[in-house]
């Protein structure tokens, strides 16, 4: 493990280098539970794991673990990592099949590979297995965070489907989906580090504070980079969300200002779920117009920078080092 010194333009792998012994150790740890009597869920299982996702969320609890514990074993930490990587696999299970997706990180998507049906199936039993795993640490307070945290998540499923193909989303409709969506998995992530820590409530409770700023900022970038990444680049085809009926923040801005003859060019993708009458480029040149792409950008660094404040008010070390690297890092990717 290396703690030399890690400036805050620090690269991912340099981050991720301070606990990739524990990250190869959450490695094992899914491959082994993963593991069902059935064939299919196993397969899908291996499939997840072997699609070389970011790791962000484990990472990010062994590292709020590390900042805070007294160097001892982090074998809970290493647990708990498993269990919040397992139910981040269970909502791409989900999502791919809600949103009928037929690509994820550059290769067909589960669904497509396995069916709708057996997919839904494979990610209840991936969400029982995480659970399964939490229940062994014999923790009310983790289970509390985890029930709280699939509850929101599910909710927040719930309430984007209700929205597909409207136009008349709102920016606290956006938020609201956000904040279920990515930054409660996010807070939960750092909580359970701090848990497994043994940290007092009120550390746990910044570290939270800190991850969900941190997680609205990754998911903000993330509606942005649905409009500007290159498909190679994002796994995806680009304008996903848009042709799968979904209004983000970028689109609500712009369309603030837009024209009736902007807002009728929404309204025929929404319609048609499709680019054939309306091209993508015309949906970047809207965007750009009324700068709906910077504004978000903008809301995005306000969350990095609260981020940063409240980690900033942690005694220097390399993982509150880390932790300030990885905010510039959410706000600066391409993917």
């Amino acid at each position: 493990m290396n703690l030399g010194k890690l400036g805050q333009a620090a690269t991912a792998r340099e981050i991720f280098d301070l606990v990739q012994d524990e990250l190869r150790l959450v490695e094992k740890k899914i491959t082994v539970e993963s593991v069902a009597s059935v064939d299919a869920v196993s397969a899908i299982g291996q499939y997840l794991q072997s699609s070389g996702g970011k790791r962000l969320r484990p990472a990010l609890l062994l590292l709020a673990a590390r900042l805070v514990g007294n160097g001892d074993s982090l074998d809970t930490a290493v647990e708990l990592g498993a269990v919040v990587e397992l139910i981040h696999a269970a909502t791409l299970l989900h999502d791919d099949v809600i949103d009928a997706a037929e690509t994820r990180r550059g290769r067909p998507s589960t669904n497509v590979k396995w069916g709708n049906h057996t997919c839904v199936l494979a990610g209840d039993w991936l969400y029982m297995q995480a659970f399964q795993i939490a229940l062994r640490e014999r923790n009310f307070t983790i289970l509390d965070l985890l029930i709280g945290l699939t509850q929101m998540m599910v909710e927040g499923e719930l309430l984007q489907l209700e929205r597909i193909g409207r136009i008349d989303v709102t920016e606290a409709d956006c938020m609201e989906l956000v904040d279920r969506k990515t930054a409660c998995l996010f807070s939960v992530c750092a909580r359970l580090g701090a848990l497994a820590a043994g940290a007092e409530t009120r550390t746990e409770e910044r570290l939270g504070e800190y991850a969900w700023n941190l997680g609205m900022a990754f998911q903000l970038i993330d509606d942005v980079l649905d409009f500007t990444a290159r498909e190679k680049t994002l796994g995806k085809p680009v304008g996903g969300d848009l042709r799968e009926g979904k209004v983000t923040l970028p689109l609500v801005y712009a369309l603030e200002h837009a024209t009736a003859q902007e807002r009728g060019m929404v309204r025929t993708i929404l319609r048609d779920r499709s680019y054939d009458q309306v091209p993508f480029a015309g949906i970047l040149a809207l965007l750009e117009r009324h700068r709906g792409i910077e504004r978000v950008r903008e809301r995005a660094q306000a969350f990095t920078e609260k981020a940063r404040q409240v980690i900033g008010d942690f005694p220097e070390s390399p993982y509150q080092r880390a932790l300030l690297a990885v905010t510039e890092l959410v706000t600066a990717r391409d993917h």
